[in-house]
Order: C-alpha cells, then structure tokens, then sequence
C-alpha cells in the first residue's frame, strides 16, 4: 500500500478512482464498508485512503494490509495518505487560493472535497465515499459524468448549520437541497477560483468546524456544476423520520430498526448517524446482506434547488419542535 506512483503494473485509466477519508477511529464500522466493498464491486478499482497524522497511517495500513491479500481481489488496490504527505500538492495546486487552503485545514470531512482534488488531474474520476457505507448486493458504479456531479438524495435536509446555510442565501449562492454526501462522483477538472471564491463567501477561515459544513460545499456544487441525485432507489440513505425515533426512544434495538429498510436490489446504503454503530450487529445477524445483480447503470435525477420559501419553512418548523420540547424528547 504505496503511494500514488506505487500502485503496481496495471494502468490506472482500467480501474475505477476511490477515495475515503478515514480515522482509524472509525475501523469498527468502516471495516463493513472495505469488507461489502471488496465483496461486491465487479468493478476494479484504485481506492485512496486519506487521513491525518503519521501514526494513522501506520495504523491502517497494519489494519487494512488484509484486503491487498484477499484471494480474488485482483484489480483492486489500495494506497494509504497521511496529510502531510499532500502539503506538496497542496502548495502546487492551492498555492494562490487561500480559502481552499483554509477549508482543507478546517474540519477532517472537509477534505472529502479537497484531497481527491490535489490527488487527480484533469479528466480524473473522483469517487468520494464515507466510511459509514455498507454494499449488500453485487454492484458498479455509476458512470461517472464528465462534467457536474452525482449525489445521494436524502430527506429532509443536511445543510447545516443555519448560520452558513443563510450566508450562503445572502450571498445569492445556489443550493441543492435534499443532498446526502455519502457518496459524490465528480471529476476534474474542478474550477478552483470560484470554489475559492465560494468558501470565502461562507466564511473561509472563520467557518465553524462542523462536519455539515461540507454537504453546504457539496449543494452549491451541485448547482454551479449540474449533475443530478444518484438514483435512490440504488442509493439508500438512512432517514431518522419520526417513527424511527420513537422506536429509538423505546429502546427497539437498532438492527431491529435497520431490518425494516429496503436492502434488496440497492447498490449502497448510507448509516448515517447512530445506524452506523447498529451495522456490526446487523451484519452478525444477517439482515444486510442480499446477494442480488445491482451491476445495471440507473439514471440520475435531477436536483432540486432549495427555494428561500422552503427553508423559511424548515426553519420554522424546527424552531417550533424546538419550542415544544420534540428535540429534547428524541433527539
């Protein structure tokens, strides 16, 4: 697991381009995510880990040294980047753009949007995934677009904080709404002056490092870009709706929750939030897995721009769940 020239003799326009960003904090659920993913992909693929100090490095290539031994997994290679590793791409192609640099040094998920950057050039596919994934059927990926971007659709809304998402508003910044970033498809080449130019407008150095910063990065780069929501009857998100909630709140265990979602004929499930701890358990108990052809290519949808009249009313609404206490009660 070498660096980005060390990836042995097959050419890499052959292999589909990965990237996740990873702390081995995360290995108790994202091993699931390595483990369908190498399962299940009839694609091959390049898959760059990201992650932060030198020690993490070490960390998980000793953990993740496996998946390069695995029988039957030729075609698939893995490379591991701490990020000091990338300060010399980061000066090369960020060196004049001072809020990307800003952004890239904020908080660890904001790198999903900058690192696949300083590791592609033009024409690159750029695959971004979460490590809180789980594949439970025999997959590819969809093509991806030369030009715009593909995201998972998801309800209600992700973009958060408040604070970000009304400056994006009063800067006349498009956004996306109903967009989940558990997976992103995009290539390059990026146009890196107006992501610059949008990050200053957010806030650049004085953003606040919250992860949902980056889904506000992601939903104006959907309408800047174009592109559309991957299909999400392929592409399942988990949604905290009110009923999931209550069964939380009753103490129904969590792979009990999970059973009730559709996992037949879906390339990718996204754990967002408390469902990614409930995988390991699930995953034991055999709900996750099909065993189903999920190979044929879906069309995207195309995005729906989040209108000021719809998140006047979002705002409202939760402000009056908050009033009543509805937060408090279940989370």
């Amino acid at each position: 697991m070498g660096g980005r020239h060390d990836v042995g003799q097959m050419s890499q326009e052959s292999l589909r381009r990965l990237f996740m960003v990873l702390s081995p904090r995360s290995l108790p659920y994202a091993r699931l995510a390595f483990e369908s993913l190498y399962r299940n992909c009839k694609d091959q693929f390049l898959l760059y880990l990201i992650t932060d100090s030198q020690e993490d490095v070490t960390r998980l290539r000793s953990e993740l040294q496996s998946f390069d031994s695995q029988g039957g997994c030729a075609g698939r290679t893995l490379v591991v980047y701490g990020e000091e590793e990338l300060v010399d791409l980061e000066h090369s192609k960020f060196g004049q753009l001072e809020h990307i640099r800003n952004f890239r040094h904020g908080h660890p998920c904001w790198r999903k949007v900058t690192d696949p950057i300083l590791l592609s050039d033009d024409s690159d596919e750029m695959i971004v995934l979460d490590p809180d994934l789980y594949f439970p059927n025999r997959f590819r990926f969809e093509p991806t677009p030369n030009t715009g971007v593909f995201l998972m659709w998801q309800l209600p809304s992700c973009l958060l904080p408040a604070s970000v998402v009304e400056t994006a508003i009063e800067a006349r910044v498009a956004l996306a709404h109903h967009t989940d970033i558990g997976v992103a498809q995009w290539r390059q080449p990026v146009d890196l002056e107006w992501l610059n130019w949008l990050i200053g407008k957010l806030g650049s150095s004085q953003l606040p490092r919250s992860m949902h910063v980056e889904s506000i990065v992601w939903a104006a780069l959907a309408m800047r870009m174009g592109g559309g929501y991957l299909d999400p009857a392929r592409w399942l998100c988990w949604h905290r709706s009110q009923y999931k909630r209550i069964l939380i709140k009753l103490g129904v265990p969590g792979p009990s929750i999970l059973e009730k979602e559709s996992f037949g004929g879906i390339k990718c499930f996204h754990a967002g939030g408390e469902a990614k701890w409930w995988l390991a358990d699930a995953y034991r108990l055999g709900i996750l897995d099909r065993d189903e052809d999920a190979t044929r290519s879906s069309l995207p949808l195309r995005f729906e721009e989040l209108s000021l009249s719809e998140y006047g009313r979002i705002q409202r609404q939760r402000r009056w769940l908050e009033k009543l206490g509805y937060y408090r009660i279940l989370g």
